[in-house]
């Protein structure tokens, strides 16, 4: 698994790839650091809107951290950019965690 370095390294030669800055916020997420792992899950759906899965666990890290409205906010968010996208398996997961959380 890279370290939080290594995907800096990466990000570095292509700072607006989706996956890398998908990558930071899921370490930073692990680390317990939600403020930094909301603001690389805001920016990989800034690069790609479409990356659905960042509307998922950006909504758990807020969640975990306290902040229901907001995760419950970017899973409606997420659950919008899965229909446009096409991509049923991510409206089911996020549909099921918004139910969840609702």
């Amino acid at each position: 698994m890279p370290t939080i370095d290594q995907l800096f390294k990466v990000l570095a030669a292509e700072p607006n790839d989706p996956f890398t800055l998908y990558g930071l916020a899921q370490e930073y997420a692990k680390a317990g650091r939600t403020a930094d792992a909301v603001a690389h899950y805001d920016k990989c759906l800034a690069a790609d809107p479409t990356y659905c899965y960042a509307y998922y666990h950006k909504a758990k890290a807020l969640e975990d951290a306290g902040f229901l409205a907001e995760a419950i906010e970017t899973l409606h968010a997420g659950k919008a950019a899965a229909k446009k996208a096409g991509d049923s398996h991510a409206l089911s997961e996020i549909s099921g965690y918004l139910d969840m959380l609702e």
